[in-house]
């Protein structure tokens, strides 16, 4: 017979179902064999090949519905459970970075790829194989436990969260133009991100609006080229850009009404010019965008265009400017947060649950939580004789996991799916 007992979790209590504690604290030494195994193999976006056939082949040793080749390399499994009740989301991030990995651990990268013509290494520099093996132990969990499971689970291993390669199209928003959510709409979605800025064993969170929309620009300044010493004898594309960077400035400081969200317009990287003592015929840029209001977007957008086109006639030079739309704004739904709070401190514990307030990072994530009702949190990693608020970041070489907490992330997905209702 099975019965409810009192687990005992970082000095904390909660009720589950015994079999699900035990099986829970037996897929931990697996949780992490599978993210070393990510770590020290890990694959660019949309190209996720090996880690998606690992997953697939994961969930259908559990028995599940599987479908793989999913915008390109993504994976869904569903998991239906004995009893009814809803169908709920879950959702990890497989993708790795170009970064070259800095870091003294056994399991280190030593990958590498062609990218954008040089060659890089290649590393989980944000934690997506973190995420990708907790939620292979949660479906173990949820698999095992088929029978108490009320209504039914959705596992979604995305490619391409970082963002498809130029001129391939990928990750969250491919996924759900290619029907998932029309085979399997889901009531809510639910997703967890690690991050060094918070130290283990403490989740983060913020309602509403919590990680700003991103955009990308690439502007080309085009001039007359001419001799240094002869600056009249040209357009010189160079001081038109100085006077467009300036004047960018105050789109956000003058144009947006900063009571109502925060926004911001930085630029990347700059190329013109080759020598000294020649003015170039043009400079190029990129830059991004990030905001937390689909209407103050549209703000920036309309006055970017503006000041770039003006500013450049003023100085007798011409401009191009191309805005490619990334990720809109990642909303929690507050209700869905509210409701599930709870369900997290019994994991994390009262006071190890706190809200970290808006993020200006981008989630594609977002595009699942414009479709149902979605809740995101980020989960600390950063060992307690580490200053997280100095540690390496996320996209840093020396991005750092304690991977003791891991296990607090299947804990996270197994405690929700059981207090939904």
């Amino acid at each position: 017979m099975k019965s409810n007992f009192m687990l005992i979790c970082l000095g904390l209590s909660f009720v589950l179902n015994a079999e699900i504690v035990e099986d829970i604290e037996n897929i931990e030494s697996k949780v992490i064999e599978w993210r070393r195994d990510f770590h020290q193999n890990p694959e660019l976006s949309n190209r996720e090949f090996r880690t998606g056939k690992i997953v697939a082949d994961h969930l259908k040793s559990l028995g599940m519905e599987v479908k793989t080749g999913v915008a390109h390399t993504g994976v869904i499994g569903f998991l239906k459970g004995d009893l009814p009740g809803p169908i709920i989301a879950l959702r990890a991030d497989m993708d790795a970075l170009p970064v070259t990995e800095q870091v003294d651990v056994p399991f280190a990268s030593k990958a590498t790829t062609q990218y954008r013509g040089e060659t890089v290494g290649v590393m989980h520099a944000c934690g997506h194989d973190t995420h990708v093996a907790m939620l292979m132990g949660a479906a173990e969990v949820f698999s095992k436990n088929k029978a108490t499971l009320k209504g039914s689970i959705l596992f979604i291993f995305q490619p391409a969260e970082e963002g498809a390669p130029t001129g391939e199209q990928g990750g969250a928003e491919m996924m759900l133009s290619e029907g998932i959510f029309k085979d399997y709409k889901p009531d809510v979605a639910f997703g967890i991100h690690v991050t060094s800025n918070i130290p283990s064993g403490v989740l983060g969170y913020h309602s509403g609006p919590a990680m700003a929309a991103v955009d990308t620009f690439d502007l080309t300044v085009h001039g007359k080229q001419t001799h240094g010493s002869r600056p009249w004898g040209g357009v010189d594309p160079i001081v038109a850009t100085a006077q467009i960077i300036n004047g960018v400035q105050t789109i956000v400081s003058r144009k947006v009404d900063v009571t109502k969200a925060a926004a911001v317009v930085s630029f990347g990287a700059i190329k013109g010019g080759i020598r000294s003592n020649i003015i170039p015929d043009k400079v190029e840029m990129v830059g991004t965008i990030r905001n937390f209001d689909m209407g103050i977007r549209d703000i920036v957008h309309d006055n970017l265009k503006q000041v770039v086109e003006n500013t450049a006639k003023a100085s007798g030079a011409t401009a191009d400017l191309v805005i490619h739309s990334g990720y809109p704004v990642t909303v929690n739904n507050p209700e869905l947060v509210q409701q599930m709070l709870p369900s997290l401190r019994k994991v994390f514990g009262d006071k190890r649950v706190v809200d970290m307030g808006q993020i200006t990072g981008a989630e594609d994530f977002s595009f699942f939580a414009q479709e149902v009702p979605g809740f995101f949190f980020f989960m600390g990693v950063t060992p307690h004789d580490i200053d997280a608020s100095t540690a390496p970041t996320n996209h840093s070489p020396l991005f750092y996991v304690e991977e003791s907490n891991l296990i607090n992330g299947v804990k996270a997905f197994v405690q929700l799916v059981n207090d939904y209702e």
